[in-house]
C-alpha cells in the first residue's frame, strides 16, 4: 500500500488537535481564527517530518548492525 503514512504526517491528526486547543484557548478568553489553525496545523505537520526524518538518521547511526 503506497498511500499509507505516519499517523504524525497526517493533516487531519495535527487539525484535529489544533482546534481542540483553539477551543481550550477560546474557553480560556483567547480567540484563535480559522486561518491560524489552518497554518498551526501545517506547521506541526512540517515539524512532524523534520522530527520523524532526524530520529530515523539518528537510529541508523546508532544501529549495531551494518546496512547492506
Amino acid at each position: 500500500m503506497d498511500d499509507m503514512k505516519q499517523w504524525y504526517q497526517s493533516r487531519t491528526i495535527w487539525g484535529a488537535a489544533v482546534a481542540i486547543a483553539a477551543s481550550l484557548a477560546h474557553a480560556g478568553g483567547v480567540n484563535v481564527s480559522a486561518g491560524d489553525q489552518m497554518q498551526a496545523a501545517d506547521a506541526l505537520v512540517s515539524l512532524a517530518g523534520t522530527v520523524g526524518g532526524l530520529v530515523a538518521i539518528w537510529g541508523r547511526v546508532r544501529a549495531n548492525t551494518k546496512v547492506a
